[in-house]
């Protein structure tokens, strides 16, 4: 393709792209495809002889649209949103055109400074203080690829750090700690360093939050059986119930433990800091909060305070996959850990310490260009624009929670199993018969409502279960969801209780 075909070809996508999204409710939320439909269709290998672009590109709707599932669909309620916007798709375009691996700031120096100045701004906007931002030169924020990514490269640094201050500690006595309702990023980075993973056990009557209590608890348990926790992973916003860990009270206890880093995996939730409404709820004060340092420590960041938190752009904050922002409040912690720098990656620039190398912040080498697509996207919507989205998908999903349980016109039979959290509900179908009930009962319930959502392609919810209660989850994010959208699925939702109640009912009579 030359230059000209590429001007023709760019428009003709330009223009499909804009097809796709004016016709996007009248798709099927999930594909109506089998696994290997999509394979069968793609040949086995490449062609000796290139084809022509007409061919290729008619290809998209012909093999690649159909096995699609479109999550910026209205009708996505599963999981959690991953949005994108026209302006995101116009910087990977850019992006993409200047092609280049960041892994120095000589690499592009327009790379690296804008990734410095957006994740400040994004700091800014979510309310971190001036310790986390790049222009401090003391901490500062990168952009990775995922939440999983920003864990695992935390707590590599932590594991540095806490052997460093505790020289010829044994690998088999390190620790990472999370809770139950942590994401599956604690367990697997403990499994990629090939270190221990303890879970503490939080509490319904909690909303499902770390308490203080439970983690000192827990701490000193740990200590007891001469394990060495190096690094606790916190939850601001959970993947099941929305739940935000007490971090008050989780400070107030690090405090006692100057070795143990604190990081918080905002990878949902932290975008709705930027409302000043959420701010109280999420521990704000708390995150921004600092400790004096400790003589005996050796590191900038003190016990007692939050050093590290990440939260991703490409969920509910309108920026396309993948942007995970991570901060942290010593960013010489990530650089210690992870600084391998041949002769042929050194430039005059880094060794006389005038610029930032990210490839030292980071687990890759090579980087894209993402911090391209946060300037687009916070430049065009602004802060306004961006809280009002927000604002939205809350506004939305109080719509939903209120029409869901309404004394008069709610599903009977339903009830709310954890507080509503920003834009997420989660509720549970419970027995509303004197000679059916019980937990199993209750959740082959849930169970069937889930299992006849997702038999219906018009929508698409995910299944949950905490303390061993089935529970169904509705993740309102998509910019294109209404508020008929959430009504009309509270309707879809009386019908699905209904042929489950019928459906579970029929098979306990048979037992």
């Amino acid at each position: 393709m030359d230059r000209e075909q590429f001007r023709k070809a760019g428009y003709a996508a330009v223009d499909r792209i804009c097809d796709y999204f004016e016709n996007l409710e009248s798709y099927d939320v999930v594909p109506r495809v089998q696994p290997g439909d999509v394979a069968k269709l793609i040949a086995d290998e490449a062609p000796e002889q290139g084809e022509p672009w007409e061919q290729i590109s008619q290809d998209f709707d012909r093999v690649i649209l159909p096995g699609i599932t479109h999550w910026q669909h209205p009708n996505f309620f599963a999981y959690f949103p991953a949005n994108t916007t026209f302006e995101c798709i116009l910087a990977d375009m850019y992006a993409g055109a200047v092609s280049n691996p960041g892994f120095n700031w000589l690499c592009s120096p327009a790379c690296t400074e804008l990734e410095s100045k957006a994740t400040d701004w994004v700091a800014k906007l979510i309310g971190l203080d001036q310790s986390w931002c790049n222009e401090g030169k003391v901490g500062g924020g990168v952009i990775t690829g995922s939440a999983s990514e920003s864990c695992l490269t935390v707590c590599i640094a932590a594991r540095e750090r806490y052997l460093r201050l505790h020289p010829g500690t044994p690998a088999s006595e390190l620790v990472i700690v999370a809770t139950t309702q942590t994401h599956s990023l604690a367990a697997k980075a403990a499994l990629i360093l090939g270190l221990d993973f303890v879970a503490i056990e939080t509490k319904k009557e909690d909303d499902w939050a770390l308490r203080g209590q439970g983690l000192r608890e827990a701490l000193e348990g740990l200590e007891a059986k001469g394990k060495k926790p190096f690094v606790l992973i916190t939850t601001l916003g959970s993947t099941s119930t929305g739940a935000i860990d007490r971090i008050d009270e989780i400070t107030a206890v690090t405090a006692d433990y100057p070795s143990l880093f604190l990081h918080i995996d905002a990878a949902w939730g932290g975008v709705f800091l930027a409302l000043p409404e959420c701010q109280q709820e999420a521990f704000l004060a708390s995150i921004n909060a600092r400790a004096p340092a400790r003589a005996d420590e050796g590191a900038i960041c003190a016990g007692g305070e939050v050093h590290s938190f990440c939260t991703n752009l490409h969920k509910s904050g309108l920026v396309t996959f993948d942007a995970s922002c991570m901060w942290i409040r010593d960013r010489a912690l990530l650089t210690t850990a992870l600084d391998v720098t041949p002769p042929f990656l050194r430039t005059p620039q880094a060794q006389a310490g005038l610029v930032t190398d990210y490839r030292n912040m980071g687990l890759a080498l090579g980087r894209r260009f993402r911090s391209l697509k946060v300037w687009f996207a916070l430049r065009s919507f602004g802060v306004s624009g961006f809280r009002k989205h927000l604002r939205h998908l809350i506004s939305l999903a109080e719509t939903f929670e209120s029409a869901l349980f309404s004394p008069s016109t709610g599903v009977p039979g339903v009830v709310l199993f954890a507080p509503r959290r920003f834009s997420l509900v989660v509720f549970r179908v419970v027995s509303t018969s004197s000679t059916l009930s019980g937990l199993a009962y209750e959740n082959a319930l849930n169970a069937a409502v889930v299992e006849l959502a997702n038999r219906d392609p018009s929508l698409m919810v995910t299944p949950t279960t905490v303390g061993g209660e089935s529970c169904v989850r509705i993740a309102i994010g998509s910019p294109y969801t209404q508020e008929k959208h959430v009504l009309e699925l509270v309707e879809k939702i009386r019908g699905l209780v209904d042929q489950a109640r019928e459906q579970v009912d029929a098979a306990q009579q048979q037992q």
